[in-house]
C-alpha cells in the first residue's frame, strides 16, 4: 500500500508546483455606513464603486458613486484606482 501512495504524492506535488502564483494582496478593511458617511463628510477623497446592476444603480446610489457591476469588474479593472481609499458596495 505504501508504494501506491508514492505516485499519488508525486502527482499532488506536481499539481501544487504547477499552480499559478497568487495574486498580489491589497489591504482590505470593512467600514460601516456611518464610517463611510463620516469620511465623506470630512472630505476624505474616496472612490465609491457600486457593484450592483446598472438598473439598481440608476434607481438609487450613493452620491458621487460610479457603477461598475460585479460581472464586469474583471473587464474594467483598469478603471479602479490602485491607491487611495476605494469602497465597493
Amino acid at each position: 500500500m505504501g508504494r501506491a501512495l508514492i505516485p499519488l504524492l508525486e502527482a499532488a506535488l506536481l499539481l501544487v508546483a504547477a499552480a499559478p502564483a497568487a495574486l498580489p494582496e491589497y489591504p482590505v478593511a470593512f467600514v460601516t455606513v456611518d464610517e463611510l458617511k463620516g469620511a465623506l463628510d470630512r472630505g476624505v477623497p474616496a472612490d465609491v464603486i457600486d457593484v450592483r446592476t446598472r438598473g439598481e444603480f440608476d434607481e438609487l446610489h450613493i452620491k458621487g458613486a460610479r457603477s461598475i457591476p460585479l460581472r464586469s469588474i474583471a473587464d474594467r479593472i483598469g478603471e479602479i484606482p490602485r491607491t487611495g481609499l476605494v469602497v465597493f458596495y
